[in-house]
């Protein structure tokens, strides 16, 4: 048995994008390659490491989580943001450092009021969940949501809400929106996912990715 387990292939998912790329970079410095994902050119959908049995995909942040969830991917490398909207049933098992950046709530200064007064409001948001998990459990008031897909920034300008909740990475597009950050909901970067079974069946693989991690991870910070 022990020998068909170690044939098994792990499987990745990876948030397409910078944050695939900035795993890699950091899968290469404890020895986990995959030439194939470097052809710029591939029509590829699954990569293989046929000598470490890894297989990886690449996969839209939002999707990465229901991957993980269910069994199609062991491992997923994805922001907190994602994770906390999915509130999908995964382990999150490591912070790996980068794509740092937090979630707030923004708005107008006068807005700023009916923050501190708990008044009824509307908040514009891409993240529904996040919103009302941070407004109705954390702060304890009432608010009307609204969900939206494009330039949250948009919605206080032209009276759509009151706030909104969004990731800040600079703060720029707030500022040359007359908008500014009025609370922070929480710090947000690229985490690890694991499959709450796989974990159970591929034990010490996983946790030796994570430890190796950790040290090169430790080093850097």
């Amino acid at each position: 048995m022990a020998n068909e387990n170690s044939e098994r292939y792990l499987t990745f998912a990876l948030g397409k994008g910078r944050l695939a790329n900035q795993t890699l970079k950091l899968f290469e410095q404890i020895g986990i390659t995959c030439e194939e994902m470097k052809d710029k050119e591939t029509r590829k959908l699954i990569f293989v490491n046929e000598e470490l049995k890894l297989r990886f995909f690449l996969a839209k942040g939002p999707d990465v989580p229901t991957y993980v969830e269910y069994g199609a991917a062991d491992i997923g490398v994805v922001g907190e943001d994602t994770i906390l909207e999915e509130g999908r049933n995964i382990y999150e098992v490591l912070d790996l450092g980068f794509g740092k950046c937090r979630m707030c709530v923004c708005g107008p200064e006068s807005a700023k009021e009916l923050l501190l007064h708990h008044e009824q409001i509307r908040v514009a948001s891409k993240y529904p969940r996040i919103a009302q998990n941070y407004f109705y459990n954390k702060k304890q008031q009432t608010v009307e949501i609204i969900k939206l897909n494009g330039s949250i920034e948009l919605a206080p300008i032209v009276g759509l809400s009151e706030v909104i909740v969004d990731i800040v990475e600079t703060g720029s597009t707030l500022r040359e929106n007359g908008l500014q950050v009025l609370e922070e909901v929480c710090p947000l970067s690229a985490r690890m996912i694991v499959n709450p079974v796989s974990m159970k069946m591929e034990n010490d693989r996983i946790t030796k990715l994570i430890t190796d991690l950790k040290q090169v991870i430790h080093k850097e910070n």
